[in-house]
């Protein structure tokens, strides 16, 4: 029997979620399973992957054959340089408190810059953003200058009535005078 480490999709359409699993090659792409070893969700950033290590390792051992996706899961989450370093136990080269220690550097290592990424991942969001409101801010402040011209030429037009006012405003001095002439000249009388 070949066994298989894959992908069996579940979730609605277009938002996907994986279990990874160990079944029979000859087993339908969602059907009948082995064994569950972990969980892949490529819809959020980064990638949400939870994974057995050991269990995966084990199987790796007993000669299951991943898929292309799961071995670069595999690889993503150190399962192949674990087995890799069990080898390197059996064969002698190092002990496995050594294999332990290069294989908790490296998760920590991965960690660190899993987690750079997404702080880069974030910040570059949020300076998007900040980019977008300060450009939609000018363009609003543009609008509202041509909008105040605009109205301003447009209310000019349509009221030359206002521009007699000011001019027969100007023109009131002028006529309060002349009564203050006209009571001399009764007072004359």
């Amino acid at each position: 029997m070949s066994v298989k480490i894959r992908l069996q999709r579940h979730g609605r359409t277009h938002a996907p979620y994986y279990h990874i699993v160990v079944a029979d090659s000859r087993a339908p792409r969602d059907g009948k399973f082995i064994e569950k070893i972990g969980m892949y969700n490529p819809t959020t950033v980064p990638a949400t992957i939870e994974l057995n290590i050991d269990s995966a390792v084990n199987w790796l051992n007993n000669g299951a054959q991943p898929t292309d996706t799961c071995r670069a899961i595999l690889s993503y989450k150190g399962a192949l340089y674990k087995h890799h370093l069990l080898g390197g136990v059996a064969k002698g080269a190092l002990t496995e408190e050594q294999a332990n220690a290069k294989f908790e550097a490296w998760v920590n290592d991965k960690v660190s810059k899993v987690v750079a990424h997404v702080e880069k991942t974030a910040t570059s969001k949020a300076d998007a953003k900040a980019a977008a409101l300060a450009h939609e801010t000018k363009v609003k402040e543009a609008r509202a200058a041509k909008l105040a011209e605009k109205l301003a030429a447009a209310e000019a037009a349509a009221n030359p009535v206002a521009e007699a006012e000011v001019e027969v405003t100007e023109e009131a001095p002028a006529t309060e005078e002349a009564p203050a002439a006209t009571e001399e000249t009764n007072s004359a009388e």
